[in-house]
């Protein structure tokens, strides 16, 4: 029997150009495990990327504020804190970075994403003005303001336990700062190769290929280990 699943989706189920790699309309549709989407994308994105591949909307968002699994779905995150530094940001001259566009925080929920573009030594320390309740991720995509007390991490917990499974029968992959927590739950982990420096101490291993290529690699030697 396969193990369950928990995949981050940006550099991990992407080619390097950021588009989903095909190979996971191939892999993911039949494996006979639970599959969680944990990602650091608005609630949308990974529940139509489970539709589209055909299986169960259990996903983890926003870095574990929102978390879907058996059709019910929890916002975990408050959103006021998050919001309040980047409206502080703004005042002080601070820019999100994403110039006309408004789909990156248009339905998120519990946090702000800004671009890379943006001022990051500004934006930390605006939040850190803030108190204990608010802090910054990087993820290689974007910077999340965000709760602490979210994390992809423990929404996976609550996803494990509506599921009947034990965290630790999990695999987890990923390949940023935002998977740290999800490796910490999961049983065993994976960082691919274009991970940050942050994923790769936490993960058990690292794989010798980027994105979808050392996912895909992961996926196959489990299928072998079970076979």
């Amino acid at each position: 029997m396969v193990p369950p699943l928990a995949l981050d989706i940006d550099g991990t189920l992407t080619t390097a150009s950021g588009r989903i790699d095909a190979r996971v309309f191939e892999l993911l549709p039949e494996w006979d495990a639970p599959v969680v989407l944990a990602t650091g994308k608005a609630f949308p994105y990974p529940v139509a990327l489970a539709h589209f591949l055909g299986r169960a909307e259990t996903v983890i968002a926003e870095n574990g504020g929102v978390v879907h699994v058996d059709d019910e779905t929890a916002v975990l995150g408050d959103s006021a804190a998050p919001r309040a530094v980047v409206e502080a940001f703004r005042e002080r001259g601070g820019d999100l970075g994403w110039g006309g566009r408004d789909t990156v925080n248009r339905w998120r929920e519990t946090e702000v994403a800004l671009s890379l573009d943006a001022d990051e030594a500004l934006l930390r320390e605006v939040a850190a003005a803030a108190g204990g309740d608010v802090e910054v991720v990087d993820t290689g995509y974007a910077f999340h303001v965000k709760s602490t007390g979210v994390s992809k991490g423990r929404g996976l917990e609550r996803v494990a336990e509506a599921l009947g499974v034990e965290p630790d029968k999990f695999v987890a992959i990923g390949d940023s700062e935002n998977d740290v927590s999800t490796f910490a739950v999961a049983g065993e982990s994976y960082a691919v190769a274009n991970a940050d420096a942050a994923a790769r101490e936490a993960a058990d291993v690292v794989v010798e290929e980027p994105y979808m290529d050392g996912t895909a690699g992961v996926l196959a030697d489990l299928r072998k280990r079970t076979a």
